[in-house]
């Protein structure tokens, strides 16, 4: 039976209910299961069994009990993986883009899953139900770079409080379509489902949706697309895609919150990017046993480099000069 994890709340949630609270701490379980624990008495507060409706107050103890780990059906695969550290307790994993982290319709095989049952046998966390799952977070398909796995459950637990809390420092590059104006700045806008198209996400009107934040800078600027860094003070579902979409420069390849964009570009430019062009540069975090602050950096993809280097060799038309009107305005 894995060991209970205790939760201390420190920051005040005006509104967030507990079953909401506990999936956004850990995001690898769904809201239904947590729900379903609670109901079940796996989830305390201060010693006693709440609702799933009790909304968590700073001082108050969270306990929960975390059910034994079914088997898991997903079978191993022996798939070449990029590692950039292991021990005991974890693994970073340098992804490619085109690995999907978890088994879902349509790729029932070949997934990160997949690929570590086989690596770390029986070496992964159980939290979350199922046996040796081990993820803490995700990469979209399609992006690539640092994504961390958790081989024990304290770590598991220890990791998704470091993701809860927001301490967790993680940096993107990307591409995108657009002189990006201005060249630093934060986009704070909160995320929720799409309406209509329920696969994607969506920029909403404040006081719905989950916050997002997005912060960024304009590293060079491009024959028309700008090369830029993200760094993510929150983790929802498709945020830096969402959010760069809404400043209004998409990110080259994304035929998704981008298709119009990268359309217009390939009819002037002849080409198209063969992926979206976001990577996981950087992921920086508190080793869950000996407490110090670690740091990883995944290199450039071949894919991304060679779309950088092409951008680059393209040249960039010169401003024209300020019309007399233009001045005279001023």
């Amino acid at each position: 039976m894995p060991e209970p994890i205790d939760i201390e709340i420190t920051e005040s949630r005006p509104g967030l209910r507990l079953d909401r609270y506990l999936a956004e701490r850990f995001p690898e379980t769904s809201r239904g299961r947590f729900q379903q624990l609670i109901t079940e008495g796996a989830v305390l507060v201060n010693g006693s069994c709440p609702k799933t409706t009790d909304h968590p107050r700073v001082g108050d103890r969270i306990q929960v009990c975390w059910p034994e780990a079914i088997p898991s059906e997903v079978l191993p695969e022996n798939i070449p993986l990029s590692i950039l550290h292991e021990d005991e307790d974890l693994l970073v994993v340098n992804k490619s883009s085109d690995l999907v982290v978890h088994p879902a319709a349509g790729h029932s095989s070949g997934t990160l899953v997949n690929a570590l049952l086989y690596h770390c046998q029986d070496r992964l966390s159980g939290i979350g139900g199922v046996e040796r799952p081990g993820i803490v977070h995700r990469l979209d398909l399609g992006t690539s770079g640092c994504i961390v796995v958790a081989k024990t459950d304290a770590a598991h637990g220890h990791l998704s409080a470091q993701f809860a809390e927001r301490t967790v420092e993680k940096a993107y590059l990307a591409l995108v379509i657009g002189t990006v104006r201005p060249l630093n700045g934060d986009i704070r806008a909160p995320i929720i489902r799409h309406l209509i198209q329920r696969k994607k996400m969506a920029v909403t009107t404040p006081g719905k949706g989950r916050e997002a934040w997005t912060e960024y800078r304009c590293l060079e600027s491009l024959r028309d697309a700008s090369w830029i860094e993200c760094q993510l003070h929150t983790g929802r579902t498709h945020q830096i895609r969402v959010h760069l979409t809404h400043l209004g420069f998409p990110l080259l390849g994304d035929d998704v919150y981008g298709e119009r964009a990268n359309a217009r570009f390939f009819q002037e430019h002849n080409w198209k990017a063969p992926r979206q062009m976001l990577h996981a540069a950087r992921l920086a975090f508190q080793h869950p046993r000996t407490g110090q602050k670690i740091r990883f950096e995944a290199p450039l993809p071949s894919d991304m480099a060679a779309c950088l280097d092409r951008l680059r060799l393209a040249p960039i038309p010169e401003a024209p000069p300020p019309s007399r009107t233009s001045r005279a305005s001023r």
